[in-house]
């Protein structure tokens, strides 16, 4: 097995094990906490993270998760590879009990996300994707060989049929910018669907071919979108930012997103 299998399973071992963790506590009356910037905490981010950190410290590749100690930039800029993990991404959703939240593992070299492992526990939908594999999804609630699972996977994008552009947007976030994107693609295409999704979905929709663009226009962090951006790049899509329109640049100072679009 190549180092790059031996990551790559990892990494979804990983995700799905964490995902029977978070719907451990998702199908109990769990207490739900709130972070210093207001944002929800709960048992299954935790133990998620917990999950998560055994698996991967064994790679003896940094971890930077949401739920984890995050190292002073100093210390950072001299990883030539790390982690970028978001154990629960949507918790929001978690608690909203909509199914909508996911596992988000990505492998960046250097201020690029290479690899990603986006998991859904309630639907066990596995999103993953390397430079090397290109990108995947299947459905499964336990974990087999990379191998395996790419045999039974369908490769990203699949094959659509529709007639109209699709924007997916946030299930919680919509600026006034993003309205305005979508406006502007009405002029230029006419009909469009305006679809709403929770967690690392959207970026999701985008790689699978669901759906045309994914505006961002409001804050996220790095462990919201390294794992969806490496499987929307193998999957032939791109993460670029708003101003600027060059790719979306991780393991930065500030852990905090430019305001980003996922277009072809």
């Amino acid at each position: 097995m190549t180092l790059t299998n031996e990551l790559l399973q990892t990494a979804i071992d990983a995700s799905i094990e964490a995902g029977k963790a978070i719907l451990e506590v998702y199908n109990t009356d769990f207490d739900v906490e709130t972070k210093d910037d207001k944002s929800p905490l709960t048992e299954a981010d935790k133990r998620s993270h917990n999950v998560i950190k055994k698996y991967l410290d064994k790679t003896n590749i940094p971890v930077l998760s949401e739920e984890g100690k995050h190292d002073d930039f100093s210390t950072r800029k001299d990883w030539d590879n790390l982690w970028i993990v978001d154990p629960l991404d949507g918790t929001k959703e978690f608690v909203k009990r909509n199914g909508e939240f996911t596992v988000n593992i990505a492998l960046a070299e250097g201020n690029t996300p290479v690899m990603g492992v986006i998991y859904v526990p309630v639907t066990g939908d596995l999103y993953f994707a390397s430079k090397d594999h290109g990108a995947y999804k299947v459905t499964t609630k336990e974990s087999a060989d990379v191998s395996i699972l790419i045999d039974k996977a369908d490769k990203l994008p699949i094959d659509q049929n529709r007639d109209k552009f699709v924007v997916v947007g946030s299930r919680s976030h919509m600026s006034e910018e993003t309205e305005a994107f979508i406006n502007d693609i009405k002029e230029k295409h006419g009909d469009v669907e305006i679809l709403s999704r929770g967690s690392s979905l959207k970026l999701c929709m985008v790689a699978e071919g669901s759906a045309d663009f994914y505006p961002r226009y409001a804050p996220t962090m790095e462990w919201d979108t390294a794992a969806g951006h490496a499987i929307c790049t193998a999957a032939g899509f791109k993460v670029t930012q708003y101003e600027t329109e060059k790719p979306v640049i991780y393991n930065k100072e500030n852990l905090l997103n430019p305001w980003f679009l996922v277009h072809r």
